[in-house]
């Protein structure tokens, strides 16, 4: 087979959301991806990390919201001090956010689009995946990263495979987060991987999409980017230009009307942490399968996590619960109830 010299894969590092579920560290003011929650590095730290071998990838490129980049700033310049900066002056979900980047970069450029609060453990597996994915991408694909399912997951979307392609293979269908009757037999078939929200694909060919599948959409986007000041070193949407765009997801938007979508499967530790019984299975347990963050102390339970910044933690005899001490505000939730942590009025006012 003949070699296919590669564009530049420019990752494109998502900043966004406000890390609600993971009240009260994770606040709207500063969410998660710019706190240390596995180890002492950030897991935007992380993500840049990831994608610092110059050989596989060039500079990043980070969409984030203006209020956000006190924080990312000084985090990039540790990892990646040429990386650009695509400000939104408000959230308009995935699939603007991406337009904007694709905009922002070369046609054929291949944008590896990274959510920055995602946890992966082998970070060779990533990059042998983003590598694959590159090459489906630079024949006009718009690929997912197909991650394999190993527990019957209600709180992820999942990725149908079908037919193989040299790489990789297309995509049948994407499927809404399954109640846990689906979710078991997704896992039991095989057939079946968690979308985790990477993606990759060139800038150009993702823009043309863009345009068949939501032109009202793609008009506004470049609207708007043209419409920036082009003095400043960030890339700065016009406010009111963006201010007018749709809020949609990238799925929802391209990946499930393309008859473009193919995936790669990859296996490399990956998890969302999307609340803190994610986070807990993350980090290093003890022999009781207990996690102490922060002072305190855990008597006689199983399956449970501390993590104060400050107070002395005790708990006797409570298994499968998370305490958190952040300030003047205290959680304190069953494992099995992390997902309704968003839930709470203290949360959603900070």
């Amino acid at each position: 087979m003949m070699e296919i010299i590669l564009p530049n894969i420019v990752p494109v590092i998502l900043c966004g959301g406000s890390g609600t579920r993971l009240w009260p560290r994770s606040r709207a003011s500063k969410p998660k991806p710019f706190i240390p929650l596995l180890g002492d590095r950030t897991l935007f730290e992380a993500t840049l990390a990831r994608c610092s071998d110059r050989s596989a990838f060039a500079e990043p490129l980070v969409v984030i919201g203006e209020n956000h980049l006190e924080f990312a700033k000084p985090q990039t310049a540790r990892h990646a001090p040429d990386a650009q900066f695509v400000v939104e002056p408000m959230g308009r979900n995935t699939a603007p956010a991406i337009a904007l980047a694709a905009l922002a970069l070369e046609t054929d450029d291949i944008m590896l689009v990274c959510p920055s609060d995602h946890h992966i453990a082998d970070t060779s597996a990533f990059k042998a995946a983003a590598t694959a994915a590159a090459e489906i991408a630079s024949q006009d694909w718009l690929v997912a990263f197909g991650i394999e399912a190993t527990a019957p997951e209600t709180g992820y979307g999942y990725i149908r495979r079908g037919d193989a392609l040299e790489e990789g293979f297309k995509v049948h269908s994407f499927v809404e987060k399954p109640d846990l009757e689906k979710a078991l037999s997704f896992l039991a078939d095989g057939g079946y991987a968690w979308n985790g929200g990477i993606f990759a694909f060139k800038a150009g060919f993702f823009l043309d999409e863009l345009e068949r599948h939501r032109p009202a959409m793609a008009r506004a986007v470049a609207k708007a980017f043209d419409s920036r000041d082009t003095s400043d070193p960030d890339i700065r949407p016009d406010a009111d230009s963006f201010a007018g765009v749709e809020k949609e997801s990238v799925d929802y938007a391209i990946m499930e009307n393309t008859d473009r979508a193919a995936m790669v499967d990859v296996s490399m530790g990956w998890s969302d942490i999307g609340n803190w019984d994610a986070l807990l299975t993350n980090r290093e347990a003890d022999s009781d399968n207990n996690v102490i963050v922060g002072p305190g102390e855990i008597i006689g339970a199983t399956g449970t996590m501390i993590d104060s910044d400050g107070p002395h933690v005790t708990v006797i005899g409570a298994d499968d619960i998370v305490v958190v001490v952040d300030g003047d505000d205290i959680l304190v939730t069953a494992r099995g109830a992390v997902q309704r942590v968003g839930e709470a009025s203290r949360c959603k006012n900070q």
